[in-house]
């Protein structure tokens, strides 16, 4: 499993039907070891700035990313569209 349960990760791209952009943070709360030939996945809480759950989503691992040192959090309003 190449991300560990709690874990806070990055979305690597936009789901807008969950109005969700890529760099949106979600926290991993289980592991979906894939198919023969099919990547693995994992389910995604992800919450709002003041920490309710607004989503849980399913990703391939592909789709998520480890937070870096380097990075900072941003707040955005969940309404928006995204292009």
């Amino acid at each position: 499993m190449k991300h560990e349960l709690y874990t806070r990760v990055a979305l690597r791209m936009d789901l807008p039907r969950n109005q969700l952009r890529r760099g949106d943070v979600a926290t991993v709360v289980e592991h979906h070891p894939g198919r023969p030939g099919q990547e693995p996945g994992y389910s995604l809480e992800v919450f709002n700035a003041v920490g309710e759950t607004v989503a849980v989503i399913t990703v391939g691992e592909s789709q998520i990313e480890l937070l870096t040192s380097n990075e900072i959090l941003h707040v955005r309003a969940l309404a928006e569209t995204v292009p």
